[in-house]
C-alpha cells in the first residue's frame, strides 16, 4: 500500500556522535512503538513537554499522537533498530502557522537527534503552507530552546503566565543553511573518523587456511601491529594465527568498534543484526555477492544498508578493498593488500576494490606516503562524500587522491568538492565506466559536462591513474605554484627543448632552457637552480639530471635539496628517469613537505605542473557567492508557474512527461498572454497561505502538460527580454507583422530545431516584396503546412550563441553556454556549469567553449559585450536555481553585440517536480 506521505519524507540521517538513525513519519501502527518510547522517559522529560506529571498515555492519546492527516497534523518519530528514540509534531493553529513540541528519549539526548528532526519537520511544513512555528516551552527547559534556537531561523520570544512563547520562521535564511551544512559536515566526518580509528576490531569469517580473504584481512591487521586488540571470530576454531577465537561477536567480552565482514553473502545479513545487537560502530563488508551480481544480489544490498542504517552503523562495502589509516597512534591495515604505503599526508579513495591492490603497490613503489586509504566496493552507505567530510577535519590529509567510477550523490559532490579544494587539492580520475549507471550520459550528461563541472568545483580531473600519481606527488610536496612561467635548468639539450616544447603545448610559457652540460655537478645544478628560483620571471622550476655516465647522484641531489628549502616556488625533476620519490630527494627518512618528486620523462613533470597550475589558478581567484540580482521577483515567477501548471491540470489529462510552453516566437495574440499572466499575478495576494503556494513536493504526482505558461513574462521576472517575435500563415499576414514590428525583418522556419538547421532564416528583408518572395521560397522548399516567424531585424554585428538549463536529476539545475553556428553545434563545443552562477562562474563558462575567441574580438571579429552576456548567464542561473519546475529552458539563439545580448527565441519545458533536489532539503544519508 502506498505510504500516504511522500517517499521523501523519510530518511536516514547522520547524529552528532557519527551514528545513524531513521527518520519517518509516524503510523497509527507506532501506538506500541509510542508506549514503549514514553515508558522509558525521565519524569522530568514528560514533565516538559506536558508542562505536568503524566505517568502513562491513554489509549485516546496513544491514538491522538498516531493517527496524523499529513497536512495540518504531522509527526515525524527517530528510529534505531526497531525502538522510537525521539518524536516531533507540528498541529496547526492558524493560518501558515503551526505549533510544535518534540521530545527525545533521555538516553539519546546529547546526540542532535532533536535539530535532526526539526529540520526535517521545518522542510514538511514549509510543503504544507506552514511559515511559522511556535512553541510554548517552560523556562527551566533550556534544552529545548537550545534546539530552536540553534536552528538558525528568524526567532522572537515572549513571556506570559509562566510560559515561554518561541516564535521560528521557517524561511530558510543563509544562517539557517549555514547551520544545517556545518552540522552535517561534523555528524559525517566524526562517522568516517570512528570507522578508521577503532579501539578494536573484530574479523568476522576468518579461517584458519591461508589464501582465504578474512584470513588475509586478519594476517595483515596483524601484521601493522594494530595498537587495539584483534577478535577473530570462528564458530569452531580456538585460535587463528596464534590469537584466541570467539565463536560469535556476542560472545566477546569487550567492546568492538569495527567488524570486518568476510562470510559468504547469503550470511551477511545475520552478521549485521548480531554485530548491532553488540553496539558495533561500524561494519567493513569485503564480501562479494551484492549489487555486482545484479538484481537479487542489489536486493541483498540495499537489505544490508537498510537494517546497518536501521541500528546506528556505518558501512564500507560491499565487495570492496577494505580500510587503512598509517596514523602511529592506530595503524589500522583492515584491507586485503599485504602492501600498504607508509605514513604520508595523502587520503586515498578508490570505487574499485579489485583495482585498489594495485592502485596501493602503485604508490608504495612510487615512495608515496597515505595518511588513509578507503576502498568503497559497492558504496552501499560510505561512499566518497563522506570521505570528503573526514578529510577536510583531518590535519594529516593535506591531498586526496580520488578514483571513482561513479558519482552517488553528484550535486554534493560537487559542493562538498568546492569548499574542500580552496584549502585541500583534490585530484580525481573518473572513469567513463562501463557497468550500467556508470557513464557519464547515464547520469544524462556528456563527459565533457562532468568536466566541466568538475572543474567548476576546483577538482583536478586527470586522464588515468599515472597522472593521477604524477600530479599527487607534486601537490603532496611542493608548494603551489604562483604562475605558468617555468624555469628549466638541464644538462641535456634535447631533453631540455622536449621540455620547452611540452610547456608550450601545456600552456605554460618556459623561459629558454639553461643547458649546463653533460658533465655538469652539484655546484652548476646548484648554482643554476637557484638563479632560476631567485628569478622574479620564473614561477616553478623543472630540473632535468640525466647523466651519461653516473656519478654524483647522491651529491646532486643533496644539492638540490639545499638550494630548494625554503622556496615558496615548487621544484620538480627528472632525476636519471626515477618515477617516484627518490630517496637522495627525500627530506628526512620517509617523504615530507620539500621532498622533490622525480619523472620518468620531462614531458610527464611538465604535464603534472600544467594540471597544478590550473589549479592555483582557481585557487587564487577569490570565492565569491552569486551577485545579488535586487530587480528580479522570483515570488511572481513562481506565481506564473504555478498558475501554468493549474491550468495545464485542470485542462486535460497529461499526456507527456511535461509541458513545452513557448515564446520562440510568440504568438501575435500577445495580448491574451499578458492578461494570463496579469491574472496569475494578481492571484498572488492570497496565495501564501492557499495551495497553490505551496511547493509542489508537497503533492508529489505524476508530471502534468501545462496547456499556457508565458516564458517572456517569466524571464521578465529575472532582467530578461525576448525579442518580438509573430507567427504568420500566410504572406500578408507576413507583410502585416512586419508592418508592425518594424523594418527591416527577418522570416524564419518556426520550432526548436528550425535553429539547428541551415535554410531556415532569410535576414534584412526590407520591404513587402522581399518577405512575399521569402515566405514563396520556404513554402516550396517545407510544404504548405510550415510554420513561420516574422522577427525584427536585431542589429549586428552580432555573435549567436545557446543558452540553456536543464534540472539534471543527479545534479540539479545545469547552465550550458555555446555558440549558436552549426558548425559549433556539430562539434558540440559546449560549456556547463552548476548553478547558481557567481560572476567568475559565468566568465568561466563563457571562456571554456573553444569558440570563445570570437567573441574577443579574434580571426577578424568585432569583440562584443561579453560583460552582458555573463550577466545573462548569472540571471538564469538564479532563474533555475529558484524555480525546480522549469525542467528546461532554452534560449536560442542570443545575439551577443557591442551593446549587449538579445534573445531572439526562448523555450522552456515545466513539470511538477517529484520531490527535493538531489542536495535539497534537511539533512540525509546520501
Amino acid at each position: 500500500m502506498e505510504a500516504p506521505y511522500p517517499a521523501h519524507w523519510e530518511a536516514d540521517v547522520v547524529l552528532a556522535d557519527g551514528g545513524t538513525a531513521h527518520v519517518r513519519p509516524i503510523k497509527p501502527a507506532d501506538a506500541d512503538r509510542l508506549r514503549a518510547f514514553y515508558s522509558r522517559l525521565s519524569d522530568e522529560s514528560i514533565y516538559f513537554r506536558f508542562f505536568g506529571p503524566r505517568p502513562r498515555l491513554s489509549d485516546k492519546e496513544v491514538s491522538w499522537f498516531t493517527t496524523v492527516d499529513y497536512v495540518d497534523r504531522v509527526a515525524l518519530i527517530a528510529t534505531i533498530g526497531t525502538e522510537m528514540v525521539a518524536v516531533i509534531r507540528y498541529d496547526k493553529t492558524g493560518p501558515g502557522e503551526g505549533e510544535v513540541a518534540f521530545l527525545v528519549e533521555d538516553a539519546h539526548q546529547g546526540r542532535g537527534v532533536a535539530s535532526v528532526l526539526l529540520e526535517h519537520l521545518a522542510a514538511t511544513a514549509r510543503e504544507r503552507g506552514i511559515e511559522r512555528f511556535v512553541a510554548d516551552v517552560l523556562p527551566a527547559n533550556m534544552k529545548m530552546m537550545g534546539v530552536l534556537r540553534q536552528a538558525g531561523y528568524t526567532a522572537e520570544s515572549s513571556f506570559a503566565d509562566g510560559v515561554v512563547r518561541m516564535t521560528l520562521d521557517l524561511t530558510p535564511t543563509e544562517t539557517s543553511t549555514g547551520v544545517t551544512t556545518a552540522r552535517e559536515h561534523r555528524a559525517e566526518a566524526r562517522s568516517i573518523a570512528r570507522l578508521l580509528a577503532p579501539g578494536s576490531v573484530a574479523v568476522i569469517g576468518a579461517s584458519r587456511e591461508p589464501g582465504g580473504v578474512g584470513h588475509t584481512v586478519l594476517r595483515n591487521l596483524l601484521a601493522a601491529d594494530f595498537s587495539g586488540p584483534v577478535y577473530p571470530v570462528h564458530r569452531e576454531v580456538r585460535a587463528m594465527a596464534g590469537v584466541r577465537a570467539y565463536p560469535s561477536v556476542g560472545a566477546i567480552d569487550d567492546q568492538v568498534d569495527l567488524a570486518v565482514v568476510a562470510v559468504p553473502a547469503s550470511g551477511v545479513i545475520e552478521v549485521v543484526k548480531e554485530c548491532a545487537e553488540k553496539g558495533v560502530h561500524g561494519l567493513v563488508v569485503v564480501s562479494s555477492g551484492f549489487g555486482e551480481t545484479g538484481a537479487e544480489g542489489r536486493e541483498r544490498q540495499d537489505e544490508l544498508a537498510r537494517i546497518a542504517r536501521a541500528y546506528g552503523l556505518r558501512v564500507v562495502g560491499p565487495n570492496c578493498l577494505g580500510i587503512a589509516n598509517t596514523d602511529p597512534a592506530v595503524k589500522l591495515n583492515a584491507t586485503l593488500a599485504a602492501t600498504l604505503p607508509g605514513r604520508g599526508r595523502v587520503g586515498f579513495f578508490s570505487q574499485s576494490g579489485a583495482l585498489g591492490t594495485a592502485l596501493l603497490q602503485r604508490v608504495a613503489q612510487r615512495g608515496m606516503g597515505i595518511s588513509s586509504f578507503v576502498s568503497a566496493g559497492n558504496r552501499a552507505d560510505v561512499s566518497g562524500n563522506d570521505l570528503l567530510q573526514y578529510w577536510e577535519e583531518d590535519a594529516s590529509t593535506e591531498v586526496i587522491l580520488l578514483y571513482l567510477e561513479s558519482l552517488g550523490n553528484p550535486r554534493k559532490f560537487t559542493r562538498l568538492a568546492r569548499r574542500l579544494a580552496r584549502s585541500k587539492p583534490i585530484v580525481v580520475v573518473k572513469s567513463g565506466g562501463t557497468p550500467a549507471g556508470h557513464s557519464a550520459e547515464a547520469l544524462g550528461l556528456p563527459d565533457s559536462a562532468i568536466s566541466s563541472l568538475f572543474s567548476q568545483a576546483g577538482l583536478i580531473r586527470v586522464d588515468d591513474l599515472i597522472q593521477l600519481f604524477d600530479v599527487g606527488q607534486l601537490l603532496a610536496y611542493q608548494p603551489l605554484p604562483a604562475g605558468p612561467r617555468v624555469g628549466l635548468v638541464t644538462n641535456s639539450d634535447a631533453l631540455g627543448l622536449l621540455a620547452a616544447d611540452a610547456c608550450v603545448a601545456a600552456g605554460l610559457e618556459p623561459l629558454p632552457p639553461v643547458n649546463l652540460g653533460a658533465s655538469a655537478g652539484a655546484a652548476a645544478f646548484g648554482t643554476a637552480l637557484a638563479d632560476r628560483l631567485d628569478s622574479p620571471s620564473v614561477d616553478a622550476v623543472v630540473v632535468i639530471y640525466m647523466p651519461p655516465i653516473p656519478g654524483e647522484d647522491s651529491a646532486v641531489a643533496a644539492e638540490l635539496l639545499r638550494v630548494s628549502q625554503g622556496s615558496a616556488k615548487p621544484v620538480l625533476a627528472t632525476f636519471q628517469g626515477h618515477l617516484g620519490m627518490h630517496p637522495d630527494l627525500l627530506v628526512g627518512s620517509v617523504p615530507s613537505r620539500g621532498s622533490i618528486p622525480s619523472y620518468a620523462a620531462p614531458e610527464e613533470a611538465v604535464r603534472a605542473l600544467e594540471y597544478v597550475v590550473r589549479y592555483a589558478r582557481w585557487r587564487a581567484r577569490p570565492s565569491l557567492p552569486p551577485p545579488e540580482l535586487p530587480d528580479i521577483d522570483p515570488h511572481r515567477a513562481r506565481t506564473l508557474i504555478h498558475h501554468a501548471l493549474h491550468q495545464a491540470t485542470t485542462a486535460t489529462a497529461p499526456t507527456d512527461d511535461a509541458a513545452s510552453v513557448s515564446t520562440a516566437p510568440a504568438s501575435a495574440a500577445s495580448a491574451s498572454a499578458s492578461s494570463a499572466s496579469d491574472a496569475a499575478a494578481s492571484a498572488s495576494a492570497s496565495s501564501a497561505s492557499s495551495a497553490s503556494a505551496r511547493s509542489f513536493f508537497a503533492e508529489p504526482g505524476p508530471p502534468v502538460e501545462a496547456d499556457a505558461a508565458d516564458v517572456a513574462e517569466l524571464l521578465a521576472c529575472y532582467g530578461l527580454s525576448v525579442w518580438p517575435a509573430e507567427v504568420v500563415r500566410s504572406p500578408d499576414e507576413a507583410v502585416v507583422a512586419a508592418e508592425r514590428l518594424g523594418w527591416p525583418v527577418v522570416l524564419k522556419v518556426a520550432g526548436a530545431e528550425a535553429a539547428r538547421r541551415a535554410g531556415t532564416v532569410r535576414l534584412g528583408l526590407a520591404g513587402p516584396d522581399s518577405v512575399r518572395h521569402a515566405h514563396a521560397e520556404f513554402v516550396a522548399q517545407f510544404g504548405e503546412d510550415v510554420e513561420l516567424a516574422v522577427q525584427r531585424m536585431a542589429p549586428q554585428p552580432a555573435v549567436p550563441t545557446v543558452v540553456s538549463v536543464t534540472e539534471n536529476p543527479a545534479f540539479g539545475p545545469v547552465v550550458s553556454f555555446g555558440l549558436g553556428e552549426v558548425t559549433a553545434r556539430l562539434l558540440l563545443d559546449q560549456g556547463f556549469r552548476l548553478a547558481p552562477l557567481a560572476g567568475e562562474d559565468a566568465a568561466g563558462l563563457v571562456r571554456s567553449v573553444r569558440g570563445a575567441p570570437l567573441l574577443f574580438g579574434e580571426y577578424g571579429y568585432p569583440p562584443v559585450a561579453v560583460d552582458a552576456l555573463e550577466d545573462l548567464l548569472v540571471r538564469v542561473g538564479r532563474l533555475a536555481n529558484d524555480l525546480p519546475e522549469v525542467a528546461r529552458l532554452e534560449l536560442d539563439q542570443v545575439l551577443v553585440g557591442r551593446e549587449g545580448v538579445i534573445i531572439l527565441g526562448a523555450r522552456a519545458t515545466i513539470r511538477t517536480p517529484p520531490g527535493p533536489r538531489p542536495d535539497g532539503g534537511p539533512r540525509r544519508l546520501a
